[in-house]
């Protein structure tokens, strides 16, 4: 069951957008379990050149999904990102959720749970923003996938046969990359 937060920047979210916006992400939800419950973030923008875009991003316990479209129709935009998450839904559910079953996976998590950020007011090495992840198990290929689908150029995750941290990541030429934490016993 989803449930919606729904944000306006340069708009004011009316009864229609929300109604359109609620109806279009809910079709998502015959992909998902019946007893999933999640919060579908929408983040809805209009800028001075008139375009609008949607941002979505909806954390599941087993893979977070996130799709964002710009285009000058606000309706036009939801439907895109809905498009959009359907197809990686339909992506994730053929190629990683068949070899997780396979190979026995329960209770894959990723999501995010902490965001702090603070004005950056010097020149100084300083961190502004922080992250938490679980690390759910997983191998190279539902790694790159998951990173493809988040829109990220890297992923850290638990490598489910060595139970070792690694990260995949993009590389400038457009392929992958592998990093594996050495374990310092």
């Amino acid at each position: 069951m989803l449930t919606f937060n729904i944000r306006g920047e340069n708009i004011e979210v009316t009864d229609a957008i929300r109604d359109y916006v609620e109806k279009r992400i809910s079709k998502l939800e015959k992909y998902f379990d019946n007893n999933v419950e999640a919060i579908a973030h929408i983040n809805l923008k209009v800028y001075q050149n008139k375009t609008a875009k949607v941002e979505v991003t909806i954390p599941l316990p087993y893979l977070t999904l996130r799709a964002e479209e710009t285009s000058p129709d606000l309706y036009a935009s939801v439907d895109l990102v809905t498009d959009k998450l359907e197809r990686q839904i339909r992506k994730y559910k053929t190629k990683v959720n068949r070899k997780s079953r396979e190979k026995g996976y329960k209770n894959l998590d990723f999501s995010p749970d902490t965001d702090s950020e603070k004005p950056a007011d010097s020149n100084e090495l300083e961190v502004v923003r922080t992250k938490r992840v679980s690390l759910k198990p997983m191998d190279n290929e539902e790694a790159v996938l998951q990173m493809d689908m988040l829109g990220h150029d890297f992923f850290i995750y638990e490598d489910a046969e060595t139970n070792g941290i690694s990260i995949v990541y993009r590389r400038n030429d457009g392929r992958y990359g592998l990093i594996e934490a050495d374990d310092q016993d």
